[in-house]
């Protein structure tokens, strides 16, 4: 939605204040997520999916107004998204590698982090210790929406392409390399670091069916499968413990 919106405001607005509306619009969407999981007990998958039809819904709206379909992606982002230094390092590492130190930082060095977790594994405890859980959620799934934000500008400038469904068959694959890299979907347990090396190994993994000539339907059964028996030893070590 992100790169979308940016590729149909660029010609208009700029780009700072195309990005600087990009941004707010994600933060709204989290805000309003969040407020449904945290405020209103609404199953984070469900609340997740339905919002998730509901910005689509607003995109495509926004796409028959403007009779655009992302042709104009700024150069800026193509530069971030798709070029490199030397010919080797990603331009995309700019904005990766300070991401990752702040989420690392917050994760495992701040109070907040502390509260994730705490609410993730016992979201009866940590309410009777004192922690406002959904004021901590809601915090949780704005720096979520704007992190996917973020993500939506890279994709873009990496494809030159920004339209409304360009990356829904990347959703089971970052459901999987949490999965893979330790983070339980039950909660309380994982964390970033872990979700870069499972993503790596997705990426190895994908790579080496394209190279074998698998097609795309086999690696979405391949990684849901591995959700499934990752979920379901998460589960079974849960109840033994």
């Amino acid at each position: 939605m992100t790169g979308f919106l940016v590729a149909t405001l660029v010609g208009h607005q700029g780009l700072a204040a195309a990005i600087v509306i990009a941004m707010i619009a994600a933060a709204l969407a989290g805000a309003i997520t969040g407020i449904g999981v945290g405020v209103f007990k609404v199953h984070p998958l469900i609340m997740t999916l339905g919002m998730s039809l509901v910005v689509l819904g607003l995109a495509n709206v926004w796409q028959l107004i403007m009779v655009q379909t992302g042709a104009g992606v700024p150069s800026e982002l193509r530069w971030i998204g798709s070029g490199t230094f030397a010919g080797l390092i990603p331009s995309s590492l700019l904005v990766w590698l300070p991401l990752t130190a702040f989420l690392l930082f917050m994760l495992r060095r701040t109070g907040y982090g502390r509260l994730l977790y705490a609410i993730g594994d016992n979201p009866v405890a940590a309410r009777l210790s004192g922690a406002r859980s959904w004021q901590v959620l809601v915090v949780l799934y704005v720096i979520s929406a704007l992190l996917a934000g973020i993500a939506g500008f890279l994709f873009a400038g990496l494809t030159n392409v920004a339209n409304v469904n360009l990356v829904d068959s990347f959703v089971l694959p970052s459901v999987a390399a949490a999965v893979i890299g330790g983070t339980s979907i039950m909660g309380g347990r994982g964390g970033f670091s872990g979700t870069i090396v499972g993503a790596l190994i997705l990426t190895v993994l994908s790579s080496l069916l394209a190279v074998l000539g698998f097609p795309e339907a086999i690696r979405q059964v391949l990684f849901g499968s591995i959700i499934v028996a990752v979920a379901a030893a998460y589960t079974r070590v849960t109840a033994e413990s």
